[in-house]
């Protein structure tokens, strides 16, 4: 499998922001630079010196402290974030970016924009850890093909050994784009190895290497500073000679942010869904019942009829006592199912089940929660339910993904591992502990699943996979090729520097997400905790830490390995582009943990309120003055006081703040369903307003949700699936159509260039011009020392000048907006010729820019064309009934499910509180026979995207003219508030209905269940 890689705003808006600091900085060639033996350095074309090789090009003296100040400034006010009051550390640069997310991605693509807008192409990425250092080499294989596809030209990268000079030799003399990777221990340690980098060596010409690389004037980029930024590697990190130092982490220390520019931090990362959904499966043992009878709740089971609970007991057999797990009901004797064992003489009887708190109530008035266990409870019985949980999650999420193409990895983290993996004297292997459990239990679960589920590719699937096989070791291997414990390089925080067990994960990366049995059958991966950080898999789904008790692990660290989204079959990455509102119903991330959902969801919750603590805790005055916005035309400018203080009185009027500035329910709702208010003044900017309200630390949203309660799968009802009522709506909903649009290009031409002449503003950009001349060479010296050459003029520009500032580099403008628009080279060339000439001519001074905002404003008005030309013609082809049969539909009662009486399946998942208002109405309409939200694979295709309309209703027979309706519930019905695309695509709704079924069904937008009866009626 080849990971696939797509490019993601906010990374490309991390990399803009370093690059936007140096703004105006012209772009320069690598110099190739000689020593000339007194500190300084000159351009040399002989063979017989020792270079230095080529180094990046300085900055030039327009671009001075002072403009970087204020471009950093600039650049902070618009991403939110505190303006430096003065340059921090002369050019050192503060990144923040969540785990998961994809930092090296991002700082990978720095690399390369800083490389196309200024030529420099000397990198070094200082790491913490080995661990990091291999995942950051890894990152670099995977990524290379993708950036050399965008980029036209691969990085030369390679990580630092002090026996292996060459590559530093290497470094220095190649013209292209080269990356050091170096972990902080190469240079910062006292050992014989680390010294070498400082010491004159014979086999490298008597040179030292940190000479060598420091007049390379690199760019160095800091990955986890805060784990490689003690005093003396600050002070070592000097002899690089960094021109620019970058640094890259989700948490920094506070005392060593050097100007933020960018932050992407835990409650962006969640709210904008590019990172898992965290959910919780809490084990409580309770000796609060005084008992010595063992029972364990594992779950509460919600069905059409009366609910179920699966408990484990104590189970005398032939062989002994051992546990049992058994699915129960009320009036359940676990004395009588027990083998009459007397720990459950005294009223161990199932008096009640209750779905609303996820409880058990025996008659002896014991009362047990899901993932309660009491009674006689082991360490080694603990790890059991851990395990045996583990493997629950793994198959509730496995039959989810399952035909998404999406392979479930679960992620197991044990202190020693013989409780995993143990030799004979003969040295012959032999499951531990933990190993044996986990074989019992996964075989225990899937005989269960093959009487009770009648799935049958999936159960085929399973079948294909031995419990023996599907669970696999990562660990360290010692000389005999045994698996052994990690040594811990760093004891304060338990891990390891082990490099044959992260190359083992490493280079079975790609194999682990293959979902082929045969190839690929390891789904349970057993690791050592001291290897929890510097690698991850996109799909771990569920982590478990079978860890000692008193074993202290961060928690914020324990689920890092799985926070990144997953991916299909095909590499490619399932996220908000892909899935829509459906990110965090697939992505989701469950831990097993050994304490309360309480304690644990509690600890990681304060952690990462730590993490955002600079963030505001409230919504005062203050929160928007001189924060930088843009209204509807582009412009930018600063909130003043006085417009400040309106926005805080107008929030408070709106009921959307209380008198101590704190977020009111009514504010999140109103944002949910797109209703959030401002006065007309704040309207044409009230994005970014909103915007700066989120910069708010927000508790709810940091909060784990609990893996056991009210979890429900959509059951389809099969008496409403074969009704008259749904079987005629469905009869006029399901045919497949096929759009052609057929506008005027002359008129969408002439649309353009209005739009270009009016709208296209490109920004300005610095560049640098020096000539000169070649005299006649009198002498060697003379051209050593560079004598030869005479600067004949110098001069600074902006792009007022007549001249192109990218001249070396060839731009395809026509062949971009074509790939860009898909209008055909003609129309492009009628509207890039129909355009005013002091308007084209602002493509010679930053083209990229000139070619992304042409293109946005070309779109809208092929957006507008579409809208007004397009045609649907019905296919012979129609949906099969099996799409509401087939897929899995999951949501949690009281957040984004309710239980439904009207609606084709048994409970129904919202994405609103307006659509959970409006599925109210229609589930008590004495009007409505049946109505369904429309799953994802119905669909109508539009030349913006695929569409998936939210509902369709059928009405019973009587006073009402059209009683079949699909229709798209949105908070507002104001085309002036619906994006252009969202406008595009309901029009083409329209259309595509009127074209398979006339008159007989009627789509329409509605903002609610009032507003539909009133377009039914009419």
């Amino acid at each position: 499998m080849m990971l696939q890689f797509k490019h993601q705003k906010f990374q490309a808006d991390a990399a803009k922001a370093v690059v936007d600091v140096f703004a105006g900085q012209p772009y320069l060639t690598p110099t190739y630079m000689m020593d000339r033996g007194d500190g300084t350095y000159q351009m040399t074309i002989t063979e017989d010196v020792d270079y230095t090789g080529w180094s990046n090009a300085r900055l030039i003296p327009e671009i001075s402290d002072g403009v970087i100040l204020e471009h950093i400034q600039k650049i902070q006010r618009a991403n939110q974030i505190e303006p430096s009051r003065n340059l921090e550390g002369k050019y050192n640069l503060t990144i923040e970016m969540e785990t998961g997310v994809g930092k090296t991605y991002t700082y990978i693509k720095t690399m390369y924009e800083l490389n196309k807008q200024y030529g420099w192409s000397k990198f070094i990425i200082v790491v913490p850890s080995i661990a990091i250092r291999e995942g950051v080499y890894k990152s670099f294989q995977v990524t290379q093909e993708h950036f050399a596809e965008e980029y036209g030209k691969k990085i030369r990268f390679f990580i630092y050994n002090s026996t292996q000079l060459t590559e530093i030799d290497r470094f220095a003399s190649d013209s292209s784009i080269n990356v050091m990777i170096i972990n902080s221990q190469a240079f910062n340690a006292r050992g014989k190895d680390a010294r070498r980098i400082y010491m004159k060596l014979d086999e490298f010409r008597s040179r030292r290497p940190i000479d060598i690389i420091a007049k390379t004037n690199p760019i160095l980029i800091i990955d986890e500073p805060q784990s490689v930024e003690g005093k003396q590697t600050k002070e070592n990190l000097k002899q690089f000679n960094p021109m620019i130092t970058l640094r890259y982490s989700a948490t920094h220390k506070s005392d060593s942010i050097y100007n933020m520019i960018y932050r992407l931090d835990a409650m962006e990362a969640y709210n904008k869904r590019l990172v898992k959904k965290i959910a919780v499966k809490g084990i409580t043992e309770s000796g609060s019942t005084a008992t010595d009878s063992y029972v364990y709740l594992e779950s509460i089971n919600l069905s059409k009829a009366a609910p179920t609970a699966t408990i484990q007991f104590d189970f005398k057999g032939a062989s002994g006592v051992r546990k049992k797990t058994q699915t129960v009901g009320i009036g359940f004797n676990i004395f009588d199912h027990s083998g009459q064992l007397d720990e459950y003489k005294n009223g161990f009887i199932v008096k009640s089940i209750d779905g609303r708190d996820d409880s058990v109530e025996f008659i002896n008035g014991i009362k047990i929660y899901a993932g309660d266990v009491i009674g006689k409870v082991t360490e080694e019985q603990l790890r059991r339910i851990q395990i045996r949980e583990t493997i629950l999650s793994h198959i509730q999420r496995e039959r989810q993904l399952f035909y998404k193409g999406i392979k479930v990895l679960s992620l197991f983290f044990i202190d020693e591992v013989d409780h995993y993996k143990c030799y004979d004297d003969a040295g012959q292997p032999y499951n531990g502990i933990f190993a044996d459990m986990f074989e019992e239990e996964y075989q225990d679960i899937i005989d269960t699943m093959q009487r009770e589920i009648g799935d049958e590719d999936y159960m085929k699937y399973l079948k294909a996979i031995s419990a023996g096989k599907t669970h696999a070791g990562y660990f360290s291997i010692d000389k005999k090729g045994h698996m052994t414990n990690s040594k811990l390089s760093d004891k304060k925080e338990r891990t390891s520097d082990d490099i044959d067990a992260y190359d083992l994960i490493m280079k079975n990366k790609e194999l682990l997400l293959d979902r082929d049995p045969k190839r690929s059958p390891v789904r349970f991966i057993f690791s050592h905790s001291a290897l929890r950080e510097g690698w991850d898999n996109p799909n771990v789904f569920q982590i478990c830490t079978l860890k000692s008790s008193g074993s202290e692990v961060r928690k914020r660290q324990e689920v890092g390995r799985g926070l990144r989204l997953c991916v299909n079959q095909d590499g490619e990455r399932m996220d908000v582009g892909v899935l829509g509102s459906d990110v965090h119903n697939v992505n989701v991330l469950t831990v097993i943990a050994s304490e309360s959902y309480d304690s644990f969801a509690k600890g990681l919750q304060s952690e990462l309120a730590e993490a955002v603590a600079d963030r505001p805790r409230a919504v005062n005055r203050e929160l928007f003055m001189d924060k930088l916005v843009k209204d509807e035309n582009g412009n930018e400018f600063l909130i003043t006081s006085d417009v400040a203080s309106e926005i805080h009185f107008q929030l408070r009027v709106m009921g959307y703040i209380d008198k101590q500035g704190v977020l009111t329910d009514k504010y999140y709702k109103d944002k949910t369903n797109g209703e959030v208010q401002f006065a007309e003044e704040v309207q044409d900017y009230a994005s970014d307003v909103i915007k700066i309200i989120d910069s708010i630390y927000d508790s709810k949203a940091l909060m784990p949700e609990n893996a056991r309660s009210n979890n429900v799968e959509l059951t389809c009802d099969e008496e409403k699936l074969n009704s008259k009522e749904f079987k005629a709506l469905w009869s006029r909903i399901n045919s497949k159509s096929v759009y052609v649009v057929d506008f005027d290009t002359d008129e969408l031409v002439r649309k353009a260039i209005a739009a270009l002449n009016s709208k296209l503003r490109v920004s300005k950009i610095y560049f640098k011009v020096e000539t000169g001349q070649m005299n006649e060479i009198k002498s060697k010296q003379d051209l050593l020392s560079g004598g030869s050459f005479v600067r004949e003029e110098s001069g600074v520009y902006n792009n007022t000048t007549q001249i192109n500032v990218n001249r070396g580099v060839k731009y395809d403008l026509v062949g971009k907006l074509v790939e860009e628009t898909g209008l055909t080279r003609k129309a492009i060339i009628q509207i890039l010729t129909g355009i005013e000439k002091n308007v084209f001519e602002q493509f010679k001074h930053n083209p990229e820019e000139f070619i992304i905002k042409a293109a946005a404003l070309i779109n809208d008005e092929k957006a507008t064309a579409i809208i007004e030309h397009i045609t649907y013609d019905v296919m012979d082809a129609k949906y099969d009934i099996d799409i509401f049969t087939e897929p899995t539909i999951k949501g949690k009662l009281g957040t984004n499910a309710m239980k439904a009486n009207k609606h084709l399946y048994d409970h129904i998942v919202y994405d609103s509180t307006n659509e959970k208002a409006f599925a109210e109405k229609l589930d008590t309409s004495n009007d409505v026979a049946v109505y369904v939200k429309l799953p994802d694979g119905f669909y109508i295709s539009t030349p913006v995207g695929k569409y998936n309309p939210d509902w369709a209703i059928a009405f019973h027979e009587g006073n009402i003219k059209h009683i079949y309706f699909v229709a798209e519930t949105k908070g507002s019905m104001s085309s002036m508030q619906l994006r252009l695309v969202e406008e595009a695509k309901i029009h083409c709704a329209r259309e595509h209905f009127r074209a398979i079924s006339g008159d007989n069904v009627v789509y329409d937008v509605v903002d609610s269940y009032t507003s539909l009866m009133e377009k039914v009626m009419k």
